[in-house]
């Protein structure tokens, strides 16, 4: 508990103000004195903050109940305590309401009832700043994680917006090669065949059908994969090859990325020339 306790006394009678100051005198309560309404709200307004304001309720021009409605209004945080002798309890009893008044004290009052009156009051006012510190840092951190949802959001629409933009790239990619008159295989520096067209499934396809993600080796003859290990050494090569009844003219090409990848590009294009096994 940082706050210095401070708490204002409220009544036209200065023997009443005497009595609360002698009864917290050995406390470590701030007390405040104030002989009128009017006064107890220009202390309010610049003494901050304070506690707990105890009213009589009988004065002059504004009374106790009128007072502390004014102080919930402006200092909703204060715990609100009114005095008064016992004519005026009904009275009182029915304004409660008006200024949120947390306890009502008949005059003459018991020193230990009331300074009990004081501890639960003060307990109730840090319990209940407490809760809205708790509540704020609450509200921050649901804040922040909307915030960080929200963002989460918006990455997944962003990359479900590049993927989708991926997919349409590689489907028109993969269209293009379809499309080709030739047969195109791509191979990356394991041996997995990571890209062909129809061309290609048509010339070395299996009975299980395409050759796409299948190890060269088992996949393409070996006059072919003795091509690729040559490409893969010299850069470029063409070859003259039969497949199917069919002259070819394989073209390979040994590729290197920016990004360190590597892989080998082939072409096999009908050209009715000599199966003469030559490269060039």
């Amino acid at each position: 508990m940082d706050e210095r306790i401070k708490i204002l006394c409220v009544d036209d009678e200065k023997n009443v103000l005497k009595a609360l100051e002698r009864l917290f005198l050995d406390s470590d309560y701030e007390i405040i004195t104030a002989t009128s309404g009017a006064e107890g709200l220009e202390v309010l307004e610049g003494t901050q903050p304070v506690q707990i304001v105890i009213s009589d309720y009988r004065m002059p021009q504004m009374n106790g109940v009128d007072l502390l409605k004014v102080v919930y209004e402006r200092w909703p945080d204060t715990v609100r305590i009114v005095l008064s002798g016992y004519a005026d309890t009904a009275a009182i009893v029915g304004a409660v309401n008006e200024g949120q008044i947390y306890k009502f004290i008949p005059k003459p009052w018991n020193d230990d009832e009331l300074k009990v009156a004081i501890s639960n009051a003060l307990d109730r006012y840090f319990i209940h700043k407490k809760n809205i510190e708790l509540t704020q840092e609450l509200e921050a951190k649901n804040r922040e994680l909307q915030e960080i949802n929200d963002n989460l959001e918006r990455t997944v629409a962003d990359r479900t917006a590049d993927l989708v933009m991926q997919n349409i790239i590689l489907t028109n990619s993969q269209n293009i090669l379809d499309s080709l008159p030739v047969a195109v295989i791509g191979i990356d520096l394991t041996g997995l065949i990571a890209q062909c067209n129809m061309m290609a499934v048509e010339l070395f396809g299996s009975e299980t059908g395409s050759i796409l993600g299948m190890d060269r080796r088992e996949s393409l003859p070996e006059e072919v994969n003795d091509f690729i290990e040559k490409v893969a050494e010299k850069g470029r090569l063409s070859l003259h090859m039969a497949g199917n009844g069919t002259g070819y003219k394989v073209k390979g090409v040994h590729m290197k990325y920016s990004n360190s990848q590597e892989g080998i590009i082939l072409v096999f294009d009908r050209d009715g020339g000599s199966n003469d096994g030559n490269c060039k």
